[in-house]
C-alpha cells in the first residue's frame, strides 16, 4: 500500500521552478545543459504538464545550487511569523526515496526550532553518510520502529519511545523493521541561517546509482 501520493506536493513545483530559474537569469535550455535534462522536459514541468520525480528535482537543485527543499518552500506569511497555524491539508510534503517529509510549520516560523514528520517505508534510511548540525534533536516514534545511531551508540525506538541528543554528534537513522514507521522530529537551538531539517531530507534522496539509471522520459 502506498504511504503517500508521490505526485501531490502541497504547492505547484513547476511554478516554483520557473521562479527560481528566472531569478538566476537562466533560460530553459541553459538550465537543461547544467542539469543534464532536456529543455522539453523542464518546460513540461514548469507548465504543470508533468510531475517531476525526486531525482529530477535533485538534479535541478544541484544545477541551481540550492537545497531541494527550495522547490517546496512557501513564502513567509509576514516579516515576523511568531505564530504559524497549519491545517493538515496545508503541510509542505516532499516525497523522497522510500519516504515522505512533512513540514509542521518550522519552514515558516521565525525562530530557532524546526519540527517535521517523516513517514518511512521498510528499509528507508538517512543516506550513505552520518549527519551533524547545530542545536539539539528530539525524536518521537509514533508507529513502527526507528533505529538511530548517535556516535557509537545505537537506539531502537518503538511507538511512544523518544530520543533527545546534541545534534553536533554524528547521527543517522533507518527503518529496520518490516512495517511503515512514522516519527516526529523537533530540531531546536538552530544556528542562525541554518536549516538542519534539510540534512535529513537531502541525505535521504535516491542513491546516486539509482539516479544515474533514471531516464528523463521515465521521470516525467
Amino acid at each position: 500500500m502506498e504511504i503517500y501520493d508521490k505526485e501531490a506536493p502541497s504547492i505547484q513545483v513547476g511554478e516554483r521552478l520557473k521562479e527560481l530559474r528566472e531569478e538566476r537569469g537562466l533560460s530553459i535550455r541553459a538550465l537543461g545543459r547544467l542539469s543534464g535534462l532536456s529543455a522539453n522536459a523542464l518546460s513540461l514541468i514548469e507548465r504543470g504538464k508533468s510531475s517531476p520525480s525526486v531525482s529530477t528535482l535533485y538534479k535541478v537543485a544541484v544545477a541551481l545550487e540550492i537545497p531541494v527543499t527550495s522547490f517546496f518552500r512557501h513564502p513567509p506569511q509576514s516579516e515576523n511569523d511568531q505564530v504559524v497555524f497549519k491545517k493538515a491539508s496545508e503541510r509542505t510534503r516532499i516525497p523522497f526515496h522510500r519516504g515522505l517529509w512533512e513540514g509542521l510549520g518550522g519552514e515558516e516560523f521565525k525562530g530557532q526550532v524546526e519540527p517535521f514528520m517523516l513517514t518511512l517505508e521498510s528499509g528507508a534510511n538517512s543516506g550513505r553518510f552520518p549527519m551533524a548540525h547545530s542545536g539539539h534533536e528530539f525524536v518521537l516514534c509514533l508507529r513502527g520502529q526507528l533505529e538511530y545511531r548517535v556516535e557509537e551508540d545505537v537506539y531502537l525506538l518503538e511507538a511512544g519511545d523518544t530520543l533527545l541528543f546534541a545534534a553536533e554528534l554524528e547521527h543517522e537513522w533507518r527503518n529496520a523493521g518490516s512495517t511503515v514507521t512514522n516519527a516526529i522530529f523537533v530540531l531546536s537551538g538552530i544556528r542562525e541561517g541554518e536549516s538542519p531539517s534539510q540534512h535529513h531530507l537531502i541525505s535521504s534522496m535516491a542513491p546516486e546509482d539509482e539516479m544515474e539509471g533514471d531516464s528523463v522520459e521515465e521521470e516525467i
